[in-house]
């Protein structure tokens, strides 16, 4: 039986009772490509604007004043979450943005290297030589795997990654022959979008650490449906989005360690991330201002905080307890229809609540209609992991992913549409 009150808590998402697709009732499973939004964060951007707005850490006036103490009320909240400190979570506009900073470090203190140029205190980490290793992994999102292509490319340095088992999950034999000495950055998904699979940050993390390499984590999968705690997790940088985890979207969050931050040169320049300026040259602030120049997403932190607030009401113990009970009723409806495969691994052992799967003789495209047809929205389409598309030999997936709004009513709607699309296109 779940944990959660889900009828309750339902009542909590303005979006989830309304109807599509002629008055059907919405049965929301995309979660994992964003969430829904509490009217407690709706509220709270709102009442950012209408209350406070002003350009934060500038004005001397009162509501300058009071966006700012929001702003960094709202930082200091968020870091609290995941067990961080204030001054070492850096606000990006969505995950992404922030595993490109981290690429970009590396790339900026490269080039200013190659300059004469003296560098930072501990910015030597982040200069790449040609042939230094990047590592990655084969169930990468594409914004974990496109900024560091790019990367090597522009450095001379070389790709490299840790494949798949057929199971789905991460080939763990081949880590010492993968991370080599060599390797100077390991970046890796805790949990993957497309296969649901989380994996054992402890494993690499200590691979990487036993030939010096600098760790990121991409988290967009975990954070929102898990407990996560920095201290327990050993990494060097974490990034994740807001929009996942019942936040608004146009924000998302970079942890980094304190020294790593300060030894960083700039991603983005320009306004409110400088110390001095002259018409020769510039001086950069500490962490994390360094990293936020122009006017910052202040509202969506704010908003951003209500939803930690909202997740911390709940429980991450209890939100992580509630999807496990949900996947495991997934995979176990799923394996009983002829003809579905689930992608990823086959029981709830280590794995979140992404549910990707192929239908025999149907597109996952012409899935996603039929369940669509009848209120369910899915995501189909490879998902931004095109490489795990291409390790199992199918052209995409349908795929399901739950949150605190989803219940095993949900599951079986899921399991019936499936049956209906195999009806409707004569599949088994």
């Amino acid at each position: 039986m779940s944990l959660l009150d889900v009828a309750t808590l339902r009542k909590d998402f303005p979006i989830l009772s309304r109807s599509v697709r002629d008055g059907k009732n919405l049965i929301y499973l995309d979660s994992g490509a964003t969430s829904q939004k509490p009217t407690s964060v709706l509220d709270a951007e709102r009442n950012f604007y209408e209350t406070h707005n002003a350009a934060v850490h500038r004005g001397a006036h009162q509501l300058a004043e009071e966006a700012t103490i929001a702003f960094e009320n709202a930082r200091a909240n968020i870091a609290s979450f995941i067990g961080a400190q204030t001054n070492d979570v850096v606000f990006t506009k969505n995950a992404t943005e922030a595993l490109n900073l981290v690429a970009y470090s590396f790339l900026n203190a490269t080039l200013k290297s190659l300059t004469g140029a003296p560098l930072p205190a501990g910015a030597q980490r982040f200069v790449l030589a040609q042939g230094d290793e990047v590592v990655v992994t084969e169930m990468e999102h594409h914004s974990n795997l496109v900024p560091w292509q790019e990367l090597c490319a522009k450095t001379g340095a070389v790709l490299k990654w840790l494949g798949l088992t057929d199971d789905g999950r991460l080939n763990y034999a081949d880590l010492d022959t993968v991370i080599t000495a060599r390797t100077k950055v390991v970046s890796f998904t805790h949990q993957s979008n497309l296969l649901g699979t989380i994996n054992d940050v402890a494993k690499v993390s200590a691979a990487a650490r036993a030939v010096g390499a600098i760790v990121v984590l991409d988290a967009c999968q975990s954070i929102p449906h898990m407990p996560v705690s920095v201290e327990k997790l050993d990494v060097d940088f974490i990034a994740w989005s807001g929009h996942k985890m019942l936040g608004p979207m146009g924000i998302g969050c970079l942890w980094g360690r304190n020294e790593l931050l300060a030894s960083m040169p700039p991603f983005i320049s320009g306004g409110s991330m400088i110390e001095t300026v002259t018409m020769e040259a510039s001086t950069f602030a500490a962490p994390p201002q360094r990293f936020e120049a122009g006017v910052p997403m202040a509202a969506q932190a704010v908003a951003l905080s209500a939803a930690v607030d909202y997740l911390q009401a709940i429980g991450m113990d209890k939100v992580a307890a509630h999807e496990h009970e949900l996947t495991t009723a997934a995979i176990a409806a799923l394996s009983e229809i002829k003809g579905v495969r689930i992608i990823g691994p086959t029981d709830s052992h280590d794995r979140g609540s992404a549910v990707s799967f192929v239908v025999d003789d149907i597109h996952p495209h012409d899935v996603g209609q039929v369940l669509d047809s009848l209120g369910i929205a899915v995501r189909v389409g490879h998902h931004c992991a095109w490489p795990v598309c291409r390790r199992y030999d199918v052209p995409a997936t349908t795929r399901a992913t739950f949150y605190i709004y989803n219940d095993l009513n949900d599951v079986k709607a899921l399991a019936a549409g499936i049956k209906q699309a195999q009806e409707f296109f004569g599949s088994n």
